[in-house]
């Protein structure tokens, strides 16, 4: 019984650095080829399961390091970062956003501000006191949307702020 354990145990050992060696391999082949480098696509193209990674300090720290260094070919300049330019995606959509709200309120008081021109120059125009009614109206709804803008943009700090809180939280807990 004692030798059926024993081969169970060299046979499992045996195993288990094949798939370390492959895993190695791989991470070899993809940092060569210039791939992205993850944990995911190192255990895929590996033929392993994701923990097997994770469970192996020393294999974790090796695909951490190579996803770190920059691909081979490229100059000894500056490097970018693929959250790098996440973060400059992000940001661009968001300012993207203000910037259409922007151009929709001027759109807005323009357009206002020409038919309010029009209606005078047919000499319709209405009495003095609904025109200081319309004008308070005017300047209400400008600080509705100001208030509007200004409240997308605190939903949009406060979701980069959540989406940095869960990555902290995910680096603290690994």
């Amino acid at each position: 019984m004692s030798s059926s354990l024993d081969h169970l145990a060299r046979a499992r050992a045996a195993d288990s650095d094949r798939r370390r060696t492959r895993v190695l391999k791989v991470l070899d082949k993809l940092a060569a080829d210039g791939e992205e480098i993850t944990i995911s696509s190192v255990a895929r193209a590996a033929g392993v399961h994701r923990s097997l990674i994770h469970r192996h300090g020393d294999l974790h720290a090796a695909v951490r390091a190579r996803a770190s260094e920059p691909p081979p070919g490229t100059s000894t300049g500056r490097q970018v970062s693929r959250r790098s330019l996440l973060a400059d995606v992000a940001n661009l959509t968001a300012r993207n956003g203000r910037l259409s709200a922007h151009i929709t309120r001027l759109e807005r008081r323009l357009s206002e501000a020409l038919g309010q021109a029009a209606w005078e120059a047919s000499g319709l125009g209405a009495p003095a006191d609904v025109e200081t009614l319309t004008r308070q109206v005017t300047e209400l709804e400008q600080q509705v949307l100001d208030l509007r803008a200004e409240l997308a943009e605190r939903d949009e700090d406060l979701t980069a702020a959540r989406a940095a809180n869960r990555e902290l939280m995910a680096q603290v807990n690994r």
